[in-house]
């Protein structure tokens, strides 16, 4: 269970009535995100509160009257999903900054550069996204936000979604340790062995993942591993 000094107000009016719980940040922004949420760890305390600063408690009937329900996970959601989420400036700025990294992450290892057909790298992202004056939203979804950056930032950079194709060809002695990190990669379109044991393919993965793609061949074959794009 999360401190209330940690918690945050989660709150949702409806009806003429007011619930407040009383959640870890994290958790609310992880349940947005994902829909999956620990409720014994993450409320600070058990119960729907009218006002949480008052110590008033929500009735039954208020409740009933509004959610249909007096099971308190089923309260609890309904005020995640449809109320609004009380950050104070500090956890705000956490949030932000930790959506930010997470935001130029996604988009430097699945976007590339259409014009190149090479990653842009996270720096160029930053920048654009700077200039954009993008604001990030610590509590929308990371899909959502994803969508909302890309709109920003096309104006200011060519930038495509689009799968890169390469070819690879790995010596017959390092097949085995290498094909499953391929398969972790990138998806294998094409495969072949041939006559003397080495494996060729044509492998399709994001941008952002080819150079991680030429480190693990290179680290793996001892730099014997040819790989071209397509």
């Amino acid at each position: 269970m999360v401190s209330l000094d940690e918690a945050v107000i989660a709150r949702l009016e409806s009806g003429g009535h007011k619930f407040e719980i009383l959640i870890d940040p994290e958790a609310a922004q992880e349940f947005r995100e994902s829909g999956e949420i620990d409720w014994d760890d993450a409320l600070a305390t058990e119960g729907v509160w009218s006002d949480s600063t008052k110590g008033d408690r929500a009735s039954d009937d208020a409740m009933q009257e509004t959610f249909g329900t007096l099971v308190l996970e089923a309260v609890c959601t309904a005020i995640l999903e449809r109320g609004d989420i009380q950050l104070t400036a500090a956890q705000r700025k956490e949030l932000v900054e930790r959506r930010h990294k997470q935001l130029v992450a996604h988009i430097a290892a699945s976007a590339m550069n259409p014009q190149t057909g090479t990653p842009h790298p996270p720096q160029r992202i930053e920048n654009a996204l700077a200039e954009a004056k993008f604001m990030v939203d610590p509590l929308e979804s990371l899909e959502r936000q994803v969508e909302r950056a890309v709109k920003a930032l096309r104006p200011l950079l060519p930038i495509s979604f689009e799968k890169m194709r390469v070819a690879v060809r790995i010596p017959a002695q390092h097949v085995g340790r290498c094909y499953g990190e391929m398969k972790a990669l990138a998806t294998i379109t094409k495969e072949e062995y041939q006559p003397d044991g080495s494996w060729i393919a044509v492998l399709e993965l994001a941008a952002g993942a080819h150079g991680d793609l030429l480190d693990r061949l290179g680290s793996l074959t001892h730099g014997t591993a040819e790989v071209k794009q397509l």
